[in-house]
């Protein structure tokens, strides 16, 4: 039986600090919860001299990692680096030297999350990886243990807080997409080079880690339809807002006996949906289960304490693991084959906003277009373009049909001699 549990940090920022805080502030409710003491032996960093802001003793501090990976007494290592590179080398150097390994690396998970699993069965180790998606909110072990008798069949939900916030204060404050990026990243929401969240990429790969474990298939990320932000166009917002929707940026993903279809882009919500409530920095995931139904969870997806708060809750499942002799012991081999939906076998009602010459038979003639391809139309707008008087601006919403249907549409669309161009178009859900 151990006496104790020790613990190995490989890096020390935001996060990092976070969780030396959290072991630090709560190490005795820790104890009493786990029956041993928990303490951080070592702390991997790149710079001693540094002056940092804790309460840990600075001898604590090193910078070769072989001095944690090579020290017996360590049980557990937390990565929390970042990096592709690093931080699969790290978690890989880790599990080959028995320690069990928690990790906050979406990007490593959603690229190697498949290989590095088979790895920790291997070498009879846990990795744990909760706080890789939606920051304090407890989506991985809800899956894995809270919903282990049920079927997935689909989720849908706003998973990166930096695009959520822009899109609530351009829609709540008028604010430009350009001045909204800047005080998301004056906020530290975004990153100084935001284009992983605006372009759909890191909403992609933690929909490649929800979607591999909701499905127990392999998915990857070049398997996730993408489109980004940047995609929505002026008026947008404000013509959703008429309808009464509200466009947000979602990760979704479904299975059928047809295989998986998975995307990330902006869709449109009827006002009255709860994600359509969800504002600023905040994330929220709905899990569709053959007995459980609709379930949704809503938190903080990003900060120093909530990611810190998840990787300090997979410190203590790995440390019961320990103390009850079973690290290792959960296979995470996939049940099923890899196979993916094809267009004509993923269905949605779509919104299509056209610039049009403002001529007679012009709205007939596309309703034509509609009628050809098996598409029947819910609405109809039409009202004056913003910039000439000769053109106008349609908006159509359809009733449910395959993605097929919808490329085939907007093709012909766009060959149409009244066409001037498709503005926008989006998935509509919710209804």
């Amino acid at each position: 039986m151990k006496n104790e549990i020790n613990i190995g940090l490989l890096g020390f920022g935001v996060v990092g600090s976070g969780v030396a805080k959290i072991l630090n502030d709560h190490r005795i409710d820790l104890q009493h919860k786990l029956g041993v003491p928990v303490a951080i032996k070592k702390v991997l960093i790149k710079d001693k001299s540094k002056k940092r802001d804790t309460q840990l003793d600075p001898e604590v501090f090193t910078t070769n990692l072989d001095e944690i990976l090579n020290d017996p007494t360590i049980d557990i290592i937390v990565e929390v680096m970042g990096g592709i590179s690093e931080g699969k080398e790290a978690i890989e150097l880790s599990l080959n030297a028995g320690k069990a390994v928690v990790t906050a690396n979406k990007d490593v998970m959603a690229e190697s999350g498949h290989e590095l699993l088979r790895l920790a069965d291997e070498n009879k180790c846990d990795l744990f990886y909760e706080a890789s998606v939606g920051g304090g909110i407890p989506l991985i072990r809800t899956m894995e243990d809270g919903l282990a008798s049920d079927r997935i069949t689909a989720l849908t939900g706003i998973v990166n807080g930096t695009t959520n916030f822009i899109l609530t204060k351009m829609k709540y404050e008028k604010m430009s997409y350009e001045d909204a990026l800047a005080e998301a990243t004056e906020l530290g929401f975004a990153e100084a080079d935001p284009s992983s969240d605006v372009d759909g990429i890191d909403a992609a790969r933690k929909m490649v880690i929800l979607a591999s474990l909701a499905f127990s298939m392999e998915v990857r990320l070049d398997d996730v339809f993408v489109r980004g932000m940047k995609d929505i166009k002026d008026g947008d917002l404000e013509l959703a807002t008429g309808l009464g929707y509200t466009v947000k940026m979602v990760g979704s993903a479904e299975m059928d006996e047809g295989g998986i279809a998975v995307s990330v882009e902006p869709v449109l919500f009827p006002d009255s949906h709860p994600l359509a409530t969800v504002n600023n920095e905040f994330n929220a995931v709905y899990i569709y289960g053959d007995a459980v139904g609709e379930t949704m969870f809503y938190g903080p997806g990003a900060g120093s304490l909530p990611t810190a708060t998840s990787i300090t809750a997979d410190v203590i499942a790995a440390c019961r693991n320990l103390l009850l002799g079973v690290n290792g012991k959960r296979l995470h081999s996939s049940q099923h084959e890899r196979k993916l939906k094809e267009d004509c076998d993923r269905f949605a009602r779509y919104f299509h906003r056209i610039l049009v010459k403002d001529k007679i038979g012009v709205l007939s003639n596309l309703a034509a277009i509609y009628s050809k391809h098996a598409v029947s139309l819910a609405s109809v707008v039409q009202h004056p373009s913003n910039d000439q008087v000769e053109n106008a601006e349609l908006v159509f919403i359809t009733h449910r049909m395959s993605r097929q249907q919808h490329l085939d549409v907007l093709q012909e669309l766009n060959n149409t001699p009244e066409v001037i161009s498709v503005l926008s178009h989006y998935r509509v859900e919710g209804e």
